[in-house]
């Protein structure tokens, strides 16, 4: 940023300190103005014979140091502040200026435009929650969470999602089919399925539909009970052993009191999961995974979507599941950065 100027009375005091022979830097000391300041002026004096200020080229700069410092302030405590806020705010900047104005001051302060990544709601309540669980097992060893059969349940879409993609066209009509992308109305059809994985592995992959009496995709506290009874001994004993740990979270099927009186009879260990925790969860990225596999299948029906489903499941090698289950320490680490705010994961 540009300094401040010297006024015309200042620069006629150094005039005035040269006529009574004081050195540059005794100028300097008495004015309290650099030393190359005070060598500049008296050099421009002699060489030009002038003390005013030539015209500087190019368009003023419209906001002081106190506006631009107004417009910083802003963006720092509400970031979702548009440009047009901050112009037509009362407490904002007291000249009229151009949005791409603002958004060069931000930048200077190392400000940039970004999409606000979209993160779960978490209560005060949950907040307290999730940084309990942190501080608690953050010392666990790694054989703790090697002995833990991750689970739940996720959808799988018949198309997916990939996202914007760029194309290699001349200008004219955009909407030629070899430039454009398909989508279908509802994903084209879904089906949902659970899962369960240790850092050992991958488990089962069950499908829903083919538990329930109906064929339909919905799964009540019976249904997964009936899943757990077929699915949670089997793996557990292939994937970890006899000495094991589930995790589930905290959806209404999972907390269901028969669901608890039934792990209870059972025996099993329950591992006590926070609430609107999906970022200290490995097998939500193992289930990005998934998906992302499944891209390059291109299923057309719900059968081909299953056999698909199964196979990507299956390919995940042990090495990925075991980096996911051991990166638990800094998920913990990372809660506790954030004071139970949501995290990077």
């Amino acid at each position: 940023m540009r300094s401040k100027e010297l006024s015309m009375q200042m620069k006629e005091a150094i005039l005035k300190l040269q006529k009574q022979k004081k050195p540059t830097r005794k100028i300097a000391t008495i004015l309290r103005v650099a030393k190359f300041t005070v060598w500049y002026i008296l050099r421009k004096k002699a060489s030009t014979g002038e003390l005013s200020n030539t015209k500087r080229p190019g368009c003023p700069r419209k906001t002081t140091v106190v506006d631009d410092h107004r417009i910083i302030s802003m963006g720092k405590r509400n970031p979702f502040t548009t440009a047009n806020q901050v112009n037509n705010t009362p407490q904002g900047v007291g000249v009229s200026i151009s949005k791409s104005t603002i958004k060069r001051r931000l930048y200077v302060s190392k400000y940039r435009g970004c999409t606000a990544r979209c993160k779960p709601l978490i209560s005060l309540k949950n907040r307290k929650a999730r940084l309990d669980f942190a501080k608690e097992h953050l010392t666990k060893p790694a054989q703790f969470w090697k002995n833990i059969l991750w689970t739940d349940e996720t959808k799988i879409n018949l198309y997916q999602n990939d996202g914007k993609k760029k194309v290699w066209r001349r200008h004219g009509p955009p909407h030629y089919p070899k430039h454009t992308t398909s989508s279908v109305k509802h994903s084209g059809g879904s089906v949902m399925d659970w899962v369960c994985m240790a850092a050992s592995g991958t488990g089962t992959l069950v499908f829903i539909d083919d538990v329930t009496q109906d064929r339909s995709s919905q799964m009540n506290s019976e249904v997964f009970r009936d899943i757990l009874s077929a699915q949670i001994q089997l793996n557990a004993v292939k994937l970890i052993g006899w000495c094991f740990m589930i995790q589930m979270d905290n959806d209404p099927k999972h907390t269901a009191k028969a669901t608890q009186e039934f792990i209870k009879a059972k025996k099993w260990k329950n591992l006590e999961w926070p609430s609107q925790s999906p970022d200290l969860n490995p097998i939500e990225l193992a289930f990005h995974l998934l998906k992302t596999k499944l891209r390059t299948e291109r299923p057309t029906n719900k059968q081909q979507l299953k056999a698909a489903a199964v196979k990507a499941w299956q390919s995940i090698k042990k090495e990925e599941t075991q980096h996911l289950v051991m990166s638990m320490s800094s998920r913990l680490q990372a809660v506790i950065a954030s004071k139970g705010f949501s995290t990077n994961y």
